[in-house]
């Protein structure tokens, strides 16, 4: 679908990875906003000893990266997809204006961006035992997650430094997709939130210390009563007793955490999926973009000197079975600037 439109579209961003972010820099106090803003019982473990600093290291990171994706600059008037407008509503550090008027800029800008990203991992690593129940689905969707975004970002980085453009494109949309789909992991949490208490039947296992902390934490008074195996001998296993999932009337603030812990998880699984199958589809449907890019890509190569012009960086027709990409022929297509 072909759109002409002679407007800003990136003037009033509107979508959601847009209002994550800046709804999310509140959390920078992390022991104002982000304390208060977390599930019951998460402050119990990040709020102090190495979660606490990277938590800290996480959030001071990654937030001014998706700032620096989402800056707002002046679109030049073109034709646009609508896949386009999306994209470039989402991520300006990809429309083509940044990357031709303001391309030292855009080089810049995108090494910060990388570095921030990095760093961000590394604080999400430090706090995956804990976050949110530290359930063993969520610390391999943690590890998964900094893995395809470290391994992405660094495809783009190869293929950038051997000028292959139209795959650093690539690799640099997929890093991002693949990062945003913390957003869409909300989501789905908050949905299944509801599920879960609303079937009811899921338990969780947790600390009689934690669970103390949660009621001193909310003022909440009757913690004997609703958890008397706790201040039983022998009442527990190894301090730990099962915590019923509820949310809503009538819910303790540690049911309420359980929650909220129970399906952050799968959440994590299923919305990284969806994120990855997103971008894919994306990509599959703008090979106009990816083609010319290409013809960028070859003009540079060749005029740099490498082997390969058209195909030096990390591509199918080298390193697989794809059929030899051709360069475009002299007289046939004219030069693209």
């Amino acid at each position: 679908m072909n759109m002409n439109n002679n407007s800003n579209p990136t003037a009033k961003p509107s979508n959601g990875f847009v209002r994550f972010t800046l709804a999310r820099l509140q959390y920078l106090s992390i022991d104002g906003n982000f304390r208060k803003g977390t599930a019951p019982g998460e402050w119990y473990w990040m709020g102090r000893g190495y979660r606490k600093i990277g938590i800290t290291l996480h959030l001071a990171t990654i937030l001014p990266a998706g700032l620096l994706v989402i800056l707002q600059v002046k679109h030049a008037p073109s034709q646009h997809t609508l896949f386009d407008l999306t994209t470039d509503a989402c991520c300006p550090q990809f429309v083509p204006i940044v990357r031709y008027k303001a391309l030292l800029f855009h080089r810049m800008n995108g090494y910060v961006v990388i570095f921030l990203l990095l760093v961000s991992n590394a604080g999400a690593i430090m706090v995956a035992r804990r976050s949110y129940g530290g359930g063993f689905e969520l610390q391999t969707g943690i590890g998964l997650l900094v893995i395809v975004t470290t391994g992405a970002a660094g495809m783009a980085y190869i293929n950038i430094k051997r000028l292959q453009i139209e795959e650093h494109r690539a690799w640099m949309l997929r890093t991002w997709f693949y990062a945003g789909s913390i957003i869409t992991l909300r989501i789905i949490m908050i949905i299944s939130t509801v599920i879960v208490s609303q079937i009811g039947g899921f338990y969780r296992a947790m600390s009689c210390d934690e669970i103390a902390w949660i009621y001193a934490d909310k003022n909440r008074p009757g913690l004997r009563d609703e958890y008397p195996q706790c201040f039983v001998p022998n009442g527990t296993t190894n301090g730990y007793v099962a915590v019923e999932a509820k949310f809503g009337a009538g819910a303790n603030p540690a049911q309420i955490g359980t929650s909220l812990h129970t399906p952050f998880g799968a959440a994590a699984w299923l919305a990284l999926f969806l994120h990855a199958v997103g971008v894919e589809i994306y990509l599959r449907l703008t090979p106009r973009e990816s083609e010319r890019l290409r013809k960028i890509s070859y003009q540079k190569q060749l005029e740099a000197g490498f082997k390969h012009p058209g195909s030096a960086g990390i591509k199918s027709d080298r390193l697989g079975d794809a059929d030899a990409w051709e360069p475009p022929q002299e007289g046939k297509e004219r030069t693209v600037n």
